[in-house]
């Protein structure tokens, strides 16, 4: 059995996670990969803290449950860090990617971890830049990128003008796809 990617998003709603998640799988479809995305919410307002799930695997994927043992957690608000434990079940050998201007070094003694690797990158002042609101999910996928190897630059940018195609203008497109450039090419890791 080939390895088994499984992703834990977790922001505040409103911010995209689950688009984001979401955006993950699909380009993990496009390559011939089984995937799956699933949020977990209920009833929640905008802002409160909620969680999206992406699996990736070369072959069939037969849990359909939350995951507990990520190997890698992706941040999109670093204000979720004293009040989530954000790095709960995160495998040693695994990575946590968190949205913030600190560096890695800082961030790692903050999380109180010392095995997996840890991915800075600051998405939300990538997408006031380039998209002129904070809304830092497709900075986040393009550190994702990066950080896993899971896929190249090109091809998460091809997914995400294909779908963003479909409904949004392009000025907007050319946005997102500079935004998932910028935090590919920006983010920290130790």
């Amino acid at each position: 059995m080939h390895e088994l990617t499984e992703i834990r998003w977790h922001a505040r709603a409103g911010q995209g996670a689950v688009t984001a998640a979401k955006l993950v799988a699909e380009t993990a479809l496009e390559l011939d990969r089984y995937m799956q995305a699933m949020p977990e919410y209920g009833p929640e307002r905008m802002g409160a803290p909620i969680q999206a799930f992406t699996r990736i695997s070369e072959d069939p994927i037969e849990i359909h449950n939350n995951i507990e043992n990520p190997s890698v957690v992706v941040v999109l608000d670093e204000t979720l860090l004293p009040i989530v434990d954000v790095a709960s079940g995160l495998t040693d050998d695994g990575a946590i990617i968190v949205n913030t201007c600190s560096p890695p070094d800082v961030l790692r003694s903050a999380l109180k971890t010392s095995g997996p690797r840890v991915a800075c990158v600051d998405a939300s002042g990538i997408a006031m830049a380039t998209l002129k609101r904070d809304m830092p999910n497709t900075p986040m996928i393009g550190a994702l990128a990066k950080v896993t190897g899971l896929f190249t630059l090109d091809q998460v940018r091809d997914h995400v003008a294909k779908t963003f195609g479909k409904k949004f203008a392009q000025d907007v497109i050319d946005a997102n796809l500079e935004a998932v450039t910028r935090a590919y090419e920006e983010v920290q890791v130790a």
